[in-house]
């Protein structure tokens, strides 16, 4: 059996290199404040914050496991620096490290509370900057990538043709070292070998997702739940669409004018999705979101809670990403006939999406029955458009 392998940290980049080297972590995010942590270099800087959030996580466990911290920090001119957080100050490091190097830190921190080892790692990698011009600054920072990454820059995203080369572990400079995390997990009695492990989740084959569009009604099925969904959303905000699928909704929702950035656990739909979605998705479990409290303003879940045994992981999950009034918008009500059909029958468990079942466990978590609407689905052999119903949460 693998070991219980926790990540402490909300970057989607650590979790997605993990999963590329064959790694599925729980992630559990700290809740650390980093902005008031001072060391006496940015190397310090990197390691300090990673035992933090290791620690922090290990501290709220009941069972035991192996816990990764992770933080990075780029040194630049002998100074850290974090995530920007503002549009002026992404611009003007940018324009700082043009044509310039950088160190990037990312500090590791490794708990195995069964043997009760802690192990403090640094990983430096250099980084070269190519020569930017203005507008390609503007450009970037426009994108709202750098804003919410250490030294306003990504090597694996829209940043990487910025960076002309790297000197170290490459993973590194994404975030957490793998050859790094082999050498700790070892230490503590953990070969690599044994982290890897199937991904157990309701999920669909490339089979199914190279048909599921036009099986499920199609363009006109999406562009309609597209617009009621839209109708239901603040404006201008980010939003997330959980089980985004083959990206065919979210791609309407972008049309409509909003950010959309989609998870899902499928591999076969993200490649889909990749295509309607470019940059904007990424495999995650919704159940186990990688992303910090209070940074959404929406979250949109078509057709999910359905397929769910237990909805409330998800709907605490939301509640946990959204910020004070932001809203979730999520399909109810589909029938039996519904779930028959996607080869899913009856159950003790089928309601995990009627209304009365959702309003009583989303108010557990802070979140109020605000609204709601309907749309309608392509006519069916009988000449009747099924209507199916949508309602809105605020978080209070």
């Amino acid at each position: 059996m693998s070991p219980r392998f926790v990540l402490a940290s909300a970057s989607p980049a650590r979790l997605k290199t993990l999963r590329g080297a064959g790694v599925e972590p729980e992630v559990i995010v700290s809740g650390v404040d980093e902005d008031h942590i001072t060391a006496e270099s940015p190397g310090e800087l990197a390691r300090l914050l990673a035992t933090l959030k290791a620690r922090a996580v290990v501290a709220g466990l009941t069972d035991h496991a192996t816990v990764l911290g992770c933080d990075s920090v780029l040194e630049f001119d002998g100074e850290p620096y974090g995530k920007p957080g503002t549009p002026d100050v992404a611009r003007e490091r940018l324009r700082a490290m043009s044509g310039r190097t950088g160190i990037l830190h990312t500090g590791h921190c490794l708990i195995d509370t069964e043997s009760k080892q802690e192990l403090r790692e640094l990983a430096s990698t250099t980084v070269e900057f190519a020569e930017l011009t203005d507008d390609e600054i503007d450009a970037y920072v426009a994108t709202g990538e750098p804003l919410v990454v250490a030294g306003s820059f990504t090597v694996d995203g829209l940043g990487g043709p910025f960076v002309t080369s790297t000197e170290g572990d490459y993973h590194n400079v994404v975030g957490v070292s793998l050859p790094l995390l082999r050498r700790m997990l070892a230490e503590v009695g953990i070969a690599w070998p044994e982290l890897w492990k199937t991904q157990q989740a309701y999920t669909y084959d490339e089979t199914v997702a190279s048909t599921y569009d036009e099986t499920r009604g199609g363009p006109a099925r999406a562009e309609a739940a597209a617009r009621a969904v839209d109708s239901l959303l603040p404006k201008g905000g980010r939003v997330l669409e959980l089980a985004v699928g083959t990206g065919i909704v979210g791609a309407e929702l972008v049309a409509l004018g909003n950010l959309v950035h989609g998870v899902d656990l499928s591999a076969a739909m993200l490649r889909h999705a990749r295509v309607r979605l470019p940059g904007h998705v990424a495999a995650a479990d919704a159940g186990r979101l990688p992303i910090a409290d209070r940074r959404c303003d929406a979250v949109v879940a078509v057709w999910l809670l359905h397929l769910l045994d237990d909805s409330e992981p998800v709907i605490a999950e939301v509640a946990r990403v959204l910020r004070t009034d932001g809203v979730f918008v999520t399909t109810t009500e589909k029938t039996d006939a519904s779930r028959y059909a996607d080869g899913r029958g009856p159950n003790d468990t089928r309601s995990q999406d009627s209304l009365a079942h959702l309003v009583a466990v989303a108010a557990r978590h802070g979140l109020a029955l605000d609204s709601a609407t309907t749309f309608a689905g392509p006519t069916r052999h009988t000449g009747v458009a099924p209507l199916y119903p949508l309602i809105r949460f605020l978080r209070v």
